[in-house]
């Protein structure tokens, strides 16, 4: 496993999938489910949706997370094959449950939208609040966005602000837009217009719709001086970008 691991990671998935063959066949799971991937993604193999759906099943079946996650994204996406919205809310689940942050992150999504299952917006953010502990960015703006909107829990902008931060420096291109409003309107944090101007051209080169409503007005309210220290901030690596979590009482609302 780890010898096709490292093939495919260099991008040879002929020869992954030459091991991962018999490996399959012998009934190893995550070798089922890499195979499956292979097919739905036609990495090393002709793309074939029918093949995918069997080895990622097999996957599933034997209760492999990333198996599982896998299938429910094919049956969610429905290219080539029936799309099956309940069922791949129920593969999310099983998948979430054994802590995959991708499926926990998915799970939370569709619960809050309400347009494709039912929605639950506590499980939203249960879901959301799961992901987020393991890394993913999306589910921390998204927690963000709920108390912002006071979905499923009280209004809270100091813990919006406080999500938004984090999903905006582990990478997420919503939260920095939603951290640089923030920083705009003052709210849930002091007034910065520098700073946030620097999430906001963040924001905007990630591919954010978000950042739209405010990039123009921020920007036209800084001087030369300004514009320039605010670009200089956004050019620097997230890592060494400043928190924004800091205690109530330094923050304001307005």
């Amino acid at each position: 496993m780890e010898k096709a691991l490292a093939a495919a990671r260099s991008g040879d998935y002929e020869t992954a999938h030459a091991i991962w063959v018999p490996l399959a066949q012998a009934g190893n799971p995550r070798a089922q489910n890499n195979i499956g991937a292979c097919f739905a993604g036609g990495l090393g193999v002709a793309r074939d949706v029918d093949l995918a759906y069997r080895w990622l099943n097999l996957a599933a079946e034997a209760g492999d997370p990333v198996g599982q996650r896998n299938l429910a994204s094919l049956l969610f996406k429905g290219e080539g094959i029936a799309a099956d919205y309940q069922r791949a809310a129920a593969l999310y689940r099983k998948a979430a449950e054994q802590d995959d942050a991708e499926a926990q992150d998915m799970l939370s999504w569709m619960l809050l939208e309400g347009d494709l299952i039912e929605p639950d917006f506590a499980e939203a953010h249960r879901w959301a609040l799961a992901a987020a502990k393991n890394g993913s960015a999306p589910s921390m703006t998204r927690l963000g966005m709920l108390y912002h909107n006071a979905i499923g829990v009280a209004r809270d902008p100091i813990e919006a602000v406080h999500w938004w931060g984090l999903g905006a420096r582990a990478g997420d291109a919503d939260g920095q837009a939603m951290l640089g409003a923030a920083y705009h309107l003052g709210n849930g944090i002091a007034h910065d217009p520098i700073e946030a101007f620097a999430w906001l051209l963040r924001a905007r080169d990630g591919g954010s719709a978000l950042a739209t409503p405010f990039f123009d007005v921020v920007r036209d309210a800084l001087d030369a001086e300004q514009l320039a220290e605010a670009e200089r901030r956004a050019a620097m690596p997230l890592s060494e970008t400043a928190d924004p979590s800091q205690p109530a009482s330094a923050r304001t609302e307005t």
